[in-house]
Protein backbone atom coordinates (compact mmCIF):
# COMPACT_ATOMS: atom_id res chain seq x y z
CA UNK A 1 0.00 0.00 0.00
CA UNK A 2 1.79 4.09 -1.05
CA UNK A 3 1.45 6.42 0.70
CA UNK A 4 -1.52 7.58 -1.10
CA UNK A 5 -4.14 4.82 -0.36
CA UNK A 6 -3.21 5.04 3.09
CA UNK A 7 -4.30 9.01 3.10
CA UNK A 8 -7.39 8.09 1.36
CA UNK A 9 -8.61 5.72 3.74
CA UNK A 10 -7.58 7.34 6.96
CA UNK A 11 -9.40 10.49 4.67
CA UNK A 12 -12.34 8.83 4.38
CA UNK A 13 -12.20 7.21 8.06
CA UNK A 14 -12.01 10.25 9.64
CA UNK A 15 -15.24 12.22 7.25
CA UNK A 16 -17.51 9.12 7.90
CA UNK A 17 -16.74 9.90 12.11
CA UNK A 18 -17.40 12.86 11.74
CA UNK A 19 -20.84 12.06 9.66
CA UNK A 20 -21.55 9.58 11.93
CA UNK A 21 -21.22 12.44 14.85
CA UNK A 22 -22.90 14.34 13.03
CA UNK A 23 -26.07 12.70 12.07
CA UNK A 24 -26.07 11.79 16.09
CA UNK A 25 -26.45 15.15 16.91
CA UNK A 26 -28.88 15.92 13.94
CA UNK A 27 -31.48 12.84 15.82
CA UNK A 28 -31.30 14.27 19.14
CA UNK A 29 -31.95 18.19 17.68
CA UNK A 30 -35.08 16.85 16.55
CA UNK A 31 -36.25 14.88 19.22
CA UNK A 32 -35.30 17.89 21.56
CA UNK A 33 -37.49 19.97 18.66
CA UNK A 34 -40.47 17.44 18.86
CA UNK A 35 -40.53 17.62 22.55
CA UNK A 36 -40.33 21.34 22.46
CA UNK A 37 -43.31 21.34 19.95
CA UNK A 38 -44.88 19.17 22.35
CA UNK A 39 -44.95 21.37 25.42
CA UNK A 40 -46.29 24.69 22.95
CA UNK A 41 -48.67 22.56 22.10
CA UNK A 42 -49.95 21.95 25.26
CA UNK A 43 -49.73 25.32 26.22
CA UNK A 44 -51.57 26.69 23.32
CA UNK A 45 -54.53 23.85 24.13
CA UNK A 46 -54.29 25.44 27.65
CA UNK A 47 -55.03 28.96 26.74
CA UNK A 48 -57.42 27.91 24.26
CA UNK A 49 -59.77 26.15 27.11
CA UNK A 50 -59.28 29.16 28.85
CA UNK A 51 -60.52 31.21 26.20
CA UNK A 52 -63.22 28.85 25.58
CA UNK A 53 -64.08 29.19 29.52
CA UNK A 54 -64.23 33.07 29.35
CA UNK A 55 -66.18 33.17 26.53
CA UNK A 56 -68.63 30.95 28.02
CA UNK A 57 -68.63 33.04 30.54
CA UNK A 58 -69.41 36.02 28.55
CA UNK A 59 -72.26 34.26 26.91
CA UNK A 60 -73.69 33.77 30.49
CA UNK A 61 -73.08 37.27 31.44
CA UNK A 62 -74.82 38.50 27.82
CA UNK A 63 -77.99 36.00 28.55
CA UNK A 64 -78.29 37.61 32.66
CA UNK A 65 -78.41 40.91 31.22
CA UNK A 66 -80.83 40.24 28.37
CA UNK A 67 -83.17 38.54 30.91
CA UNK A 68 -82.96 41.83 33.33
CA UNK A 69 -83.49 43.81 30.19
CA UNK A 70 -86.83 41.75 29.64
CA UNK A 71 -88.00 42.17 33.11
CA UNK A 72 -87.50 45.87 33.41
CA UNK A 73 -89.61 45.86 29.62
CA UNK A 74 -92.44 43.85 31.11
CA UNK A 75 -92.59 46.05 34.53
CA UNK A 76 -92.80 49.12 32.26
CA UNK A 77 -95.54 47.87 30.32
CA UNK A 78 -97.26 47.05 33.33
CA UNK A 79 -96.61 50.61 34.80
CA UNK A 80 -98.10 52.14 31.60
CA UNK A 81 -101.05 50.18 31.91
CA UNK A 82 -101.52 50.84 35.37
CA UNK A 83 -101.00 55.20 34.18
CA UNK A 84 -103.70 53.99 31.57
CA UNK A 85 -105.90 52.80 34.42
CA UNK A 86 -105.23 56.18 36.84
CA UNK A 87 -105.59 58.25 33.97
Amino acid sequence: MDITQILLVVTLSVTTIFLVIVGIQVVLLLRELRDTLRRTNNIIEGFERMGMGVESGFNEVVGFLGGVKSVFKILDVFKKKRDEKEA
